[in-house]
């Protein structure tokens, strides 16, 4: 279960801290932070965050998660706000540069997974068809504000804080079981989707972030390793993996079920060293080089199981409201030019973003 500051004063929702040996976790993201499942329409604790949070805890004892993910969140909204409610902070980027000045010597992990929505939520009409115009107005935008939100938590940490920030699979994949016009759609998508990761990638290096490879492990770009999909004979491995991964060959929605939310967690800890915790060693200095995430590769015995997680009252983040204040900086990098594009499929997309409830917010 993830632990989310949710009452003001204390340091976390299932027990009391002794401040001393206390470190902190905060996740910040889209829905791929807080773990929707379109079985359910609703966010669950089968999360990568509240996954890879039980993976940190048990090598740092004593560590906290601040929970502040937002389904349907945009870079912009994560700056601005809007999509949540945050307690004495205007956006998901305010609450966490105050959780990072209240705990400064003590987040010993910050992760980061937004961008995806920016696009999907805006240049494509609800018949598939793209804006090309807005394309590539968006993608410049979302470069910028990507670059803008990476630098102000990297400026805001300490240093020994270890920051992650993630590329995303590749869903349009699964148009490869409609036939021959859908093969070659997700053949077209797989370059598009790489740009655009390698676009996420520099910002995220640029600013000092390591990345968690999740395209890599999902092996987004494998077409030549054929296995066996149950139900759909002979596919190439990455058509494969988002089918056992995610919700796209069953309920036509990208998100990743349970299973691919481990597959996550486990590329955001592969970035993770264990001796990097605070008072232990140093994040990497901009620019520095990321390692591949880990990717297993489904047996053909393997079929696809939609997950399904565990309803956690999620997506409402929330922060301890006792923090110190501060904001974002001005003098934060900005990268702009990250190509990102999608593919239609047939008369429809599939998008990243599908309709969730935030209270008033849908």
């Amino acid at each position: 279960m993830a632990i989310v500051l949710s009452t003001p004063g204390l340091a976390a929702a299932d027990e009391p801290s002794n401040g001393k040996d206390t470190t902190y976790y905060i996740s910040l993201g889209d829905s791929l932070a807080t773990g929707y499942q379109p079985d359910v329409d609703k966010d669950t604790d089968a999360a990568y965050t509240d996954q890879l949070y039980a993976q940190l805890k048990q090598r740092t004892p004593g560590l906290k998660h601040i929970r502040l993910g937002c389904t349907a969140e945009t870079t912009e909204s994560l700056i601005k706000g809007g999509k949540c409610d945050y307690p004495n902070a205007k956006s998901q980027l305010d609450a966490a540069l105050k959780a990072l000045a209240q705990h400064r010597d003590k987040v010993a992990y910050v992760t980061l997974s937004v961008g995806a929505n920016d696009i999907l939520l805006n240049c494509v009409s609800p018949a598939g068809a793209l804006d090309a115009a807005c394309l590539n107005s968006r993608s410049q935008t979302m470069a910028t504000n990507l670059a803008q939100i990476a630098g102000a938590l990297r400026k805001a940490g300490a240093k020994n804080t270890q920051f992650v920030g993630s590329t995303y699979h590749n869903p349009f994949l699964a148009a490869w079981l409609q036939g021959a016009a859908g093969q070659q759609a997700a053949k077209e998508s797989a370059p598009l989707v790489k740009a655009a990761n390698a676009g996420i990638t520099q910002v995220y290096k640029s600013t000092g972030f390591k990345v968690a490879d999740v395209a890599g492990a999902f092996s987004s770009d494998d077409f030549a390793t054929q296995v066996n999909v149950p139900g759909a004979g002979e596919a190439p491995v990455n058509v494969a993996k988002i089918c056992q991964l995610t919700w796209a060959c069953t309920k036509q929605d990208p998100h990743p079920n349970a299973e691919g939310h481990k597959v996550i967690a486990g590329a955001f800890a592969a970035q993770l060293a264990p001796n990097e915790a605070p008072g232990a060693g140093a994040s990497p200095a901009p620019g520095e080089p990321a390692a591949p995430g880990a990717d297993a590769s489904p047996t053909s015995s393997e079929s696809p199981k939609p997950g399904a997680g565990t309803d956690t009252g999620a997506n409402d983040p929330s922060t301890n409201g006792d923090l110190a204040e501060t904001g974002a900086s001005s003098n934060t990098p900005v990268l702009a030019g990250a190509g990102l594009a999608v593919v239609a499929v047939g008369t429809g997309a599939i998008y990243f973003a599908r309709r969730r409830r935030t209270g008033a917010e849908s």
